[in-house]
């Protein structure tokens, strides 16, 4: 079911992303003492009474265009507005009415959408409504007076939210949504890859580095499935940030990361692939989320035949380590191979999800120990490996009961890990094998069980 919207529309610094997180119970939209923190518009779900709606916050408006990004925006705004029941007009009391606030009632009189008039920052009930008075002059109906921050007449504002929202309707259960987040550090091409999914300017683009500061969703519909697509800030070194928007922005692109399906990491094509292409990419994999490597700006490669090969190769070596993931050469400039992403992250979060029985679990264990004994030490004691079972999905875990963990080293384990793979599939996602040692006694126990489960 489709859910009615409520844009957040005002100047910059008025409380606009403060009233956002109130309204939505949570902190998601960045809150810091800056005009011009948000750009983009982010969207999150709020609900009161028995009504769910989305609220979508927008950057700060301003009408002349001495500063980066206003142009893009205002831009933001006026698609916020086209899809919007409500536009939830923020002002700030303290202030008082100023120019800024006067054009944007002007500019919101061009627009059809139903508007109501909050009046941030009175804290005072009793003062407030003197405060919020003469804001009747900016003709945008009754000004509500409110405190973002406290809470004071949110209640009251969202019971005549509600009441203008349009009607429930009624749809089929949505199918499951599979959250993909695009991650990557600066300027290789992520709010253009989402444009270019989308169909639209769904994100600001700028060659100025930390354009994206909070992550934006977004739904659509590929490959018969419904994609939630998270947008996040470029992540650059932790001693090149500051504490600000940047900071914040950041540590909600590692969130993003962690409650994601799927992660798209996004690489330049020109730059390859760079030391913090390698951190992020062992951000991923520590974090156990499926993957897809998608190489952006292939357009601007000069290429033959072999080019594709030999870049996948020399990628790759540097990627060792998520050499499970599928890797697309893309360009979000001319659209080309935009779409084949999403077969390759459904069949990444298939095999994320993906369960196996116990039999075929010990059917590969036994074929990889035909083919390789486990190692033996110079005073001739040699690991055993007795049985093994999965214990969890996304990530795939498997438990391997062995003698002593500390008999099998990094290079045989790594072996059981590609004979994995290399039996039943995996593509797209880690794998973690925890390696368990029993005492003898503890062993036949589970021995005698694991026969009986495996002739069921």
């Amino acid at each position: 079911m489709a859910l009615p919207i409520v844009a957040i529309i005002g100047r910059p610094n008025v409380g606009k992303s403060t009233l956002v997180n109130r309204l939505c119970q949570s902190r998601e939209a960045i809150v810091h003492d800056q005009p011009g923190v948000t750009r983009d518009r982010t969207y999150q779900e709020g609900f009161w009474g028995d009504r769910d709606f989305k609220v979508v916050d927008t950057g700060g408006l301003v009408f002349d265009d001495n500063s980066e990004f206003l142009p893009e925006i205002r831009e933001q705004a006026n698609l916020a507005l086209e899809e919007a029941s409500i536009a939830l007009v923020i002002v700030d009391g303290q202030v008082g009415i100023t120019a800024a606030d006067e054009s944007i009632a002007e500019w919101l009189r061009t627009h059809p959408c139903r508007t109501l008039l909050a009046v941030n920052k009175c804290e005072s009930p009793e003062q407030g409504l003197a405060m919020s008075a003469e804001f009747w002059k900016l003709g945008l109906g009754e000004p509500y007076p409110i405190s973002a921050i406290h809470g004071v007449g949110t209640g009251d504002l969202l019971d005549v939210v509600v009441s203008l929202l349009p009607p429930k309707v009624l749809d089929e259960d949505e199918d499951e949504v599979i959250q993909l987040a695009i991650i990557g550090r600066p300027n290789v091409g992520k709010s253009s890859l989402l444009n270019s999914i989308c169909g639209e300017q769904r994100a600001i683009v700028s060659p100025i580095r930390g354009t994206t500061r909070d992550t934006i969703d977004t739904r659509i519909s590929r490959q018969g499935k419904c994609w939630k697509l998270i947008d996040t800030a470029g992540i650059r070194r932790r001693r090149s940030v500051n504490y600000g928007p940047e900071f914040f922005g950041i540590n909600r692109s590692f969130k993003a990361i962690a409650r994601s399906d799927v992660c798209v990491l996004v690489i330049d094509a020109i730059d390859g692939v760079t030391e913090q292409d390698q951190r992020l990419a062992g951000r991923i994999e520590q974090d156990g989320r499926a993957c897809v490597i998608v190489v952006n700006k292939w357009d601007a490669i000069e290429k033959d035949s072999f080019t594709i090969n030999a870049m996948e190769k020399e990628l790759r070596s540097k990627l060792y380590f998520l050499d499970w993931a599928a890797m697309i050469f893309t360009s979000a400039l001319t659209g080309q191979r935009v779409e084949g992403i999403f077969a390759l992250a459904a069949l990444a979060v298939e095999q994320h999800k993906r369960r196996i029985s116990t039999s075929v679990v010990n059917e590969i264990i036994a074929e990889a120990l035909s083919w390789r004994s486990p190692p033996t030490t110079r005073g001739g004691r040699q690991g055993r490996l007795y049985y093994g079972t999965q214990v969890a999905t996304c990530p795939p875990s498997f438990t391997l009961f062995v003698n002593d963990p500390k008999l099998f080293g990094d290079t045989y384990r790594r072996y059981i890990e590609r004979q994995f793979r290399e039996g039943i599939g995996f593509e797209g996602t880690p794998l973690k094998l925890f390696w368990r040692g029993k005492h003898q006694r503890d062993l036949q126990k589970d021995l005698a069980r694991h026969q009986k489960e495996s002739t069921i």
